[in-house]
């Protein structure tokens, strides 16, 4: 028996992990820039000292948004799919929240890039699945009863195409 492909949401998270895993972060000048391979990770709220110093999360909003309704005997499925960017950064006495706001403008650059790296609905990589890419301003936070070190929110909606019965398969 062969085992099923993973769904076409993971696939969604797995390729936007490795998109954000190409950013490029650099807060002290006298460091070189780093990307984050290695430091993104999917559905995770808690890290420790083995994590990354430097790193971002990527979950799922806790409520989902509606989706646009289809024919009655259509499988098919379209609408927006809430995320939360989360990012950590290493600390800055100082002014704590400077690295945060670092590591968000680097991690917004290379979502536009991915955002307009192909015009013929193919974010991210999957074809007509993945319509339009959106994200907001975002918030930076210093250290508090969440976090010992800086971080921020962001949240990216993307618009995806899905034909609900066949959550394995990507071509429609």
């Amino acid at each position: 028996m062969i085992p099923f492909p993973p769904p076409l949401r993971l696939r969604i998270l797995q390729n936007l992990t490795k998109t954000l895993e190409q950013t490029v972060y650099q807060y002290d000048p006298n460091v070189p820039p780093q990307t984050l391979e290695g430091a993104v990770f999917r559905g995770r709220v808690i890290y420790g000292d083995d994590d990354p110093e430097v790193l971002l999360s990527i979950l799922e909003a806790p409520i989902p948004v509606e989706q646009v309704g289809s024919a009655p005997d259509s499988t098919a499925s379209t609408g927006d799919w809430e995320l939360l960017l989360q990012g950590f950064v290493q600390d800055d006495f100082e002014n704590p929240t400077d690295p945060a706001h670092y590591l968000m403008a680097a991690a917004k650059v290379r979502l536009a890039y991915e955002k307009a790296r192909n015009r013929d609905f193919d974010i991210l990589g999957l074809g007509n699945h993945v319509t339009d890419l959106r994200f907001g301003a975002g918030v930076v936070r210093p250290p508090d009863e969440i976090s010992s070190k800086a971080y921020f929110w962001l949240n990216i909606t993307l618009e995806i195409v899905e034909d609900l019965s066949k959550p394995y398969e990507i071509n429609l």
